[in-house]
């Protein structure tokens, strides 16, 4: 057996029982996608949260089937993020083959290929990343995916087509409208609210046929670079220092009607988190 594909199906197995992620078409995924392309020729720049990259001493593969953070513009701060935080991520967004998902922030398109593989080739994926490097290494990358298309544009823009699913792997202090409106029915967002320079939280907003209350709940912690768009500057000062006092984990809606002051966790400019559960 090929040493690349016995180490993904190890890792696969790791990943998703370390996340404790219940869905086999997860670890399948990340059995199926070889992490070299998208992580470029070795030796790799390794991220440790808080500590700093460490450079591997070679490019044996095996380095790169770990639960880590893979650079790919260590300067910038820019890797291939945490398989066992996707894995929980991707779990919660609750894709099922034939969907169209779009994603926010590709980067070289490792996660792309892993959302083409749980929407298979009846589904689509579309992919957007703002910087024109990443974006055409992406596309280049995800030929084998040709249901997965990468774009080079922001991710948040009044024009987006309409998704089953969004995922965004970069931070925003408020949830853009833009993304809200081009979710479908049922349709499900995950994101990371914080502001920048923060730590805030993994968001799953699900739209419902109608009302103000939409189900809503935080996955896991997270930190992630800012998106390139608009932020609320002073909304993500307040955020991020609510997160630091707690309670996010009990947030159960998302909301657009007037704060109850007494289940509000957070209030944004026009929306709100509340702990009661969504109508």
């Amino acid at each position: 057996m090929d040493r690349s594909v016995s180490l993904r199906r190890f890792f696969a197995d790791y990943v998703s029982t370390r996340a404790g992620v219940k869905d086999p078409r997860i670890a399948a995924a990340f059995a199926a996608v070889p992490r070299e392309p998208f992580a470029g020729p070795g030796p790799w720049s390794i991220a440790i949260p808080g500590r700093g990259y460490v450079r591997t001493p070679d490019d044996d593969v095996a380095y790169l089937y770990q639960d880590t953070l893979v650079a790919l513009d260590a300067a910038r701060g820019i890797n291939i993020g945490e398989p066992g935080a996707h894995a929980m991520w991707l779990e919660a967004l609750g894709l099922t083959g034939g969907e169209t998902v779009m994603q926010v922030g590709a980067g070289s398109g490792y996660y792309t290929a892993l959302l083409a593989e749980l929407v298979g080739p009846a589904g689509r994926v579309i992919a957007r990343e703002i910087d024109p490097g990443l974006a055409a290494r992406a596309a280049d990358n995800l030929a084998a995916w040709p249901w997965a298309e990468v774009q080079a544009r922001s991710g948040i823009a009044d024009d987006l087509p309409k998704a089953d699913a969004i995922y965004v792997n970069a931070a925003l202090s408020q949830p853009s409208w833009s993304w809200l409106d081009a979710l479908r029915p049922g349709g499900r967002l995950v994101f990371p609210l914080h502001g920048a320079g923060g730590f805030g939280g993994m968001l799953r907003i699900a739209r419902p046929a109608h009302g103000m209350a939409w189900p809503a709940r935080f996955i896991s912690g997270a930190g992630f670079i800012p998106c390139v768009g608009p932020q609320d500057a002073e909304g993500g000062r307040r955020l991020n220092a609510a997160f630091r006092a707690g309670g996010w984990q009990d947030v159960r809606s998302f909301r657009i009607d007037a704060p109850d002051a007494a289940t509000c966790w957070f209030a944004g400019d026009g929306w709100w988190l509340s702990t009661d559960e969504a109508d």
